[in-house]
């Protein structure tokens, strides 16, 4: 027993080790490919939030070698100037605008699912910036079809931000899809 005790406030006091599960390197950034500067960012960004204590700043340096074409005067001391640098350099100038024209005409499809069109709002969302609740609540509402909107119109609940909207859409679309599947069933029979 006292071997026991022994051997487990040994292994107590020493930090446990942490082995975060290894990513595949991203693909070199080439400028002649600028609409790819958003998934090259994106791609250290998962490496670097995977394994934080890794990557410190100056650890992420190494990796500003992975521009090819590219002298050295874009290599700067700090990966979030970096960044920033690369998207003003290469990235789109009308990704704002292009995010916010496919935001205004985004739809969902009359038997379409609600998650679908929550992931799709919330990527163009991100592209955007900030527009404020009110706007987003007000786009959001816009792309729905009109099944969803009249069953909104009848929902007991005040709808006070926009994740309250779409967990109560979620909600009527996941009841509205399993009503269809029993309607289908007893008309296979």
């Amino acid at each position: 027993m006292a071997n026991l005790q022994a051997a487990s406030s040994s292994e107590s006091s020493r930090p446990l080790a942490f082995k975060t599960p290894s990513m595949k390197a991203p693909e070199c950034f080439d400028r002649t490919q600028p609409f790819k500067v958003g998934s090259f960012i994106q791609s250290f960004q998962l490496i670097f939030h995977n394994d934080p204590s890794n990557f410190s700043q100056d650890r992420k340096k190494p990796y500003l070698s992975s521009l090819t074409n590219q002298d050295s005067n874009y290599l700067l001391n700090s990966w979030s100037l970096f960044e920033s640098q690369l998207f003003n350099l290469f990235g789109d100038p009308n990704e704002v605008r292009k995010a916010e024209a496919e935001l205004d005409s985004l739809r969902m499809k009359e038997g379409g699912h609600v998650s679908l069109y929550i992931a799709n709002f919330r990527s163009l969302v991100s592209r955007i910036g900030d527009w404020g609740e009110r706007a987003l609540i007000h786009h959001f509402r816009k792309g729905f079809p009109s099944r969803i909107l009249d069953q909104l119109a009848s929902h007991p609940s005040r709808i006070n931000s926009l994740q309250d909207l779409m967990d109560i859409t979620l909600d009527l679309d996941t009841r509205y899809h399993e009503r269809q599947k029993q309607n289908s069933h007893h008309q296979d029979k």
